[in-house]
């Protein structure tokens, strides 16, 4: 007889929702399955509820009692950008994270039918690599991610003579590093930066939370002048052996002073001290300043897999800055008083996704 039909049948999968008492196994499926990401993790499931009041529809998939997938999703309510359902907003990577394809199918159905019964616009999966092929697709956004050498000077030589130049002469002039507790001199560099670039801040007590929730694996480093004055800044996620720079902010000082270089040059060494062995340099819109940053420390664009279910849209949304018809609002808010943009930001912000 054909050992195949001796076989047990494979258990089917059944998808539901994250419940409080899932918690430890939902961090733990996170923790060992190979394309969960730091966006996957649980605590960001209190975030976007306490920081940012969005609802949260998190689903997981099990066989037999055993989680084999997750789906994080938030649902998003906004006057300028309609009702959509998203993983993830404020999130680089996210999507479903499966340990076979049963899993990943089923979930990836799941959040279907939950976006036609909520009534979305459209359902958005931030993907690393294509999930579902004939959906829409934004192709937007890149990434930009390469392996940390084991040796320090090893990844200080493998970045391009020009910005090596740069680094080294910010050593010379005297900055420093130095790793902060708080988030209060970050902030003032992030609402700074945000400003001059038209975009609204997000509040302070996010950056509190994310450093609450993921305490270690949430840090924030701070170039210093000479003089000891902050003049650049880059709070950063770690997740299993990699390091990922999200958040950053500067002075107009540091341009000349080559700190914004210096400050993702002492994230790499100390990384590197460290053990780790990713350096996840995060998205970029293609043919932008950051874009092209990036692409000068040696790192190659990988592109990312947005993809959309569209419910009652005719395309995929153009939702950030590089749409010409959002250029007049930037220009306005980069003109408002610190203090408006400081206030009226975060009620903004919050919708961006």
């Amino acid at each position: 007889m054909d050992d195949q039909l001796l076989a047990p049948p494979i258990a089917a999968v059944a998808v539901r929702g994250f419940a409080p008492a899932d918690r430890d196994r939902w961090e733990a499926f996170v923790q060992a399955c190979p394309e969960a990401t730091f966006f996957h993790r649980i605590g960001w499931h209190e975030i976007f509820e306490g920081v940012f009041r969005h609802r949260c529809h998190y689903l997981l998939a099990e066989r037999d009692g055993i989680i084999v997938g997750v789906l994080p999703l938030v649902e998003l309510r906004s006057l300028l950008f309609g009702h959509s359902l998203q993983s993830l907003p404020f999130a680089v990577y996210g999507g479903v994270a499966a340990l076979d394809d049963a899993a990943r199918h089923a979930l990836t159905a799941a959040a279907e039918s939950l976006g036609q019964r909520l009534g979305v616009s459209h359902l958005e999966m931030r993907n690393r690599s294509t999930v579902e092929a004939g959906w829409p697709r934004s192709d937007l956004h890149v990434t930009f991610r390469k392996a940390i050498a084991p040796e320090v000077e090893a990844n200080l030589l493998a970045i391009p003579r020009k910005q090596r130049a740069v680094v080294r002469k910010a050593i010379q002039r005297g900055l420093r590093s130095e790793i902060d507790a708080g988030v209060d001199r970050f902030f003032s560099l992030y609402a700074d930066n945000m400003h001059r670039h038209g975009t609204p801040p997000q509040p302070k007590r996010y950056f509190e939370a994310l450093r609450r929730v993921f305490g270690d694996d949430c840090e924030v480093l701070l170039a210093l002048s000479p003089e000891g004055e902050p003049v650049a800044g880059v709070m950063s996620f770690y997740f299993r052996d990699e390091v990922l720079p999200y958040y950053a902010g500067d002075l107009t000082s540091a341009r000349d002073l080559g700190a914004n270089d210096f400050k993702y040059w002492e994230l790499m060494r100390r990384a590197c001290e460290r053990g780790l062995k990713v350096f996840d340099y995060g998205r970029s819109k293609r043919d932008t300043g950051s874009f092209d940053f990036k692409k000068n420390w040696g790192f190659e664009p990988e592109p990312l897999h947005y993809e959309y279910r569209l419910y009652t849209r005719d395309s995929v949304p153009q939702n950030n800055p590089a749409n010409p018809k959002y250029q007049r609002a930037i220009d306005i808010w980069r003109r408002l008083p610190r203090g408006v943009v400081n206030t009226l930001g975060p009620m903004l912000a919050r919708h961006l996704g």
